[in-house]
C-alpha cells in the first residue's frame, strides 16, 4: 500500500505497548500460580491447562491471523487483538473459578495471535534502512525482554497489589497502545487469490488441542483411562491425516515443502524446542514460592538476571551472526541455554547457595536465548523462498508459540505428578531435567541441520543477511 507516511516514536511506542500486553498476561502468570491457585480454589491440572491455552491458541491461529491481516487491514488486526486483551484480562479479573480462567485465556490467546504479525508487518512497512532496523529491534526487544520485565513486575504486583492486579495493568497498556497507533495509517499485502484451508486449520486445531490435554490432563484423567486413551488417538490419526492431506494441497495450511531446506528446518525445530525451555520458569517459580516460602515477588527478583541477560546480548547475537554466520552462535546460545536450566535442577542444595545458582542459572537462560534469537530468526527467514517469507515467518513464530505451551505443559504435568508422590525436591529436580532434554534435542537439530554458512551468499561467498526481521 504505497504511503508517504513515515513511521515515528510514538508508533513505535504504541506497538512495544501492545507486544508487552502479551507478556503481562502470558508471562506473569507463570509467577503467581500458587496464589491464583489458592484464590480461585482450583487443581494445579486445570491452572496448568490455563497457563498453557494461551500459547496454545497463539500458535495455532498466528498463521491464520498475520494471513487475514495481510488481506484486511495491519492496524485493523492489531487493533482487535488489543480489544481481545481487554476481553480476556476482564474475564480473569472477575474470575471466581476455573470457567471464566479458561475462557480468558483462550481469549488471550487469540488476541496474541492478531497482534504479534501484525505489529511486525507495521514496523515493516512504515520503517525503511536503518529506520527499519532500529524498529524492528525495539520489537524484538519488547518481545524477549517483555518476557524478563513482566515476570519481575507481575511478581512485584502479585505480592503487594494482589494478582489480579496484572490484568488490570495489561489493559492499561492495550488501551495506550490503541491511542498511540490510533494516527497511524491503514496497512494492506498485496490480494493472495489462494483460498485459506479451513479444513487443514480445523484437522489442526483438534490435534493440537487433543494433545495438549493429554499433557496437562492425562495424569488426572487416568493415563489408561477410556477418555486419556480416546484423545491420545485423535492426537495420532489427526497428526497422521494432517501431513497426508496437507502434503497434497495446492494451498495448504502448513507448506510441508519448506521443510525441504535443512537450514530453516533446523532453525524452527530447535525454535520450538528452546521455547519449549520455558517450562523451566513454571518449575523454577513454583518451586522456589511452595517448597522454599519464596513470595511471587522474591521470585520474580531471581529473574532479574535473565532481563538484564537477554536484553543486553540480542544485539551481541546479532553482531556474531554478521562476523561468523547462524550456526556458531545458535550452538552456543543453546549450550548456555542448557547450562542455565540445569543447575537450577540442583535442589538439593542448601537455601541461600540454592538461591544464588537459581539467579545465576536465570541469567546464563537469559545470555543464551538473547545470543540465539537473531541468528535463528534470521536462518529462517533468509532461507525460505521470496514468495513465501510471510508464510515462513507465520510457521517459525507458531513454532515459537506452540514450543512453550507444550514446553509448559509437559514440565508442569511432571512436576505435578512426581510431587503427589514424593518430594518437591524430586518434582522440581525432574521437571528441569525435562527441559535440559529440550535443549540438548534443539543443539541437535543445529548441529545436524545447519551448514557451516547459511543462508543466502553474496558474490564474494560471504554470508548476507536479512535484516529486515526480528525473533
Amino acid at each position: 500500500m504505497e504511503t508517504a507516511y513515515k513511521g515515528t516514536n510514538k508508533m513505535i511506542t504504541g506497538i512495544v505497548f501492545g507486544v508487552i500486553t502479551f507478556w503481562l498476561f502470558a508471562q506473569s502468570m507463570v509467577n503467581v500460580i500458587p496464589a491464583v491457585q489458592d484464590d480461585l480454589g482450583i487443581s494445579l491440572g486445570m491452572l496448568n491447562v490455563a497457563i498453557s491455552l494461551t500459547a496454545l491458541f497463539s500458535g495455532i491461529f498466528i498463521v491464520a491471523a498475520g494471513g487475514l491481516a495481510d488481506k484486511l487491514g495491519r492496524k485493523k488486526f492489531t487493533n482487535i487483538g488489543l480489544v481481545l486483551s481487554v476481553i480476556g484480562s476482564l474475564c480473569l479479573i472477575f474470575a471466581q473459578g476455573s470457567l471464566l480462567l479458561i475462557i480468558g485465556r483462550i481469549i488471550q490467546g487469540l488476541s496474541a495471535a492478531c497482534i504479534m504479525p501484525a505489529t511486525i508487518a507495521l514496523m515493516k512497512e512504515y520503517f525503511e534502512g536503518a529506520d527499519r532496523q532500529r524498529a524492528l529491534s525495539f520489537w524484538s526487544i519488547g518481545s524477549w525482554g517483555g518476557s524478563g520485565v513482566c515476570s519481575f513486575a507481575g511478581g512485584a504486583i502479585a505480592t503487594y497489589m494482589g494478582w489480579r492486579w496484572i490484568f488490570i495493568f495489561s489493559i492499561v497498556f492495550a488501551i495506550l497502545a490503541m491511542l498511540l497507533i490510533k494516527d497511524t495509517p491503514e496497512s494492506r499485502g498485496e490480494t493472495v487469490s489462494a483460498k485459506f484451508d479451513i479444513s487443514g486449520f480445523i484437522l489442526f486445531i483438534i490435534t493440537m488441542v487433543a494433545l495438549n490435554l493429554v499433557i496437562t490432563q492425562g495424569g488426572d484423567f487416568g493415563w489408561t483411562s477410556p477418555l486419556s486413551l480416546i484423545l491420545m488417538a485423535v492426537t495420532i490419526i489427526g497428526a497422521v491425516v494432517f501431513i497426508i492431506i496437507e502434503k497434497n494441497k495446492a494451498a495448504s495450511f502448513i507448506d510441508f515443502s519448506l521443510f525441504k531446506n535443512k537450514p530453516y528446518t533446523g532453525a524452527t525445530i530447535s525454535n520450538f524446542l528452546l521455547n519449549a525451555v520455558a517450562g523451566t520458569l513454571v518449575i523454577a517459580n513454583t518451586y522456589v514460592q511452595v517448597g522454599r516460602g519464596f513470595s511471587a515477588f522474591q521470585s520474580g527478583m531471581l529473574s532479574l538476571g535473565y532481563l538484564v541477560a537477554v536484553l543486553s546480548m540480542i544485539r551481541v547475537g546479532e553482531k556474531i551472526l554478521q562476523k561468523t554466520g547462524a550456526k556458531k552462535p545458535m550452538i552456543w546460545g543453546t549450550i548456555i541455554t542448557g547450562i542455565g536450566v540445569g543447575v537450577m535442577g540442583l535442589t538439593f542444595l542448601p537455601g541461600f547457595v540454592y538461591t544464588v545458582v537459581v539467579f545465576i542459572g536465570f541469567a546464563l537462560f537469559g545470555l543464551g536465548l538473547g545470543i540465539y534469537a537473531t541468528p535463528s530468526t534470521d536462518t529462517a527467514v533468509s532461507n525460505a523462498p521470496s514468495n513465501k517469507v510471510g508464510e515462513a515467518s507465520g510457521i517459525y513464530k507458531m513454532a515459537s508459540s506452540l514450543g512453550g505451551s507444550f514446553g509448559v505443559a509437559i514440565s508442569a504435568a511432571i512436576y505435578a505428578t512426581i510431587a503427589e508422590a514424593s518430594s518437591l525436591e524430586m518434582a522440581a529436580t525432574a521437571g528441569i531435567i525435562t527441559n535440559v532434554v529440550f535443549a540438548v534435542l534443539a543443539l541437535i537439530s543445529i548441529i545436524v541441520m545447519l551448514p557451516r554458512t547459511e543462508g543466502r551468499t553474496s558474490d564474494s561467498g560471504k554470508p548476507v543477511r536479512l535484516k529486515e526481521v526480528t525473533e
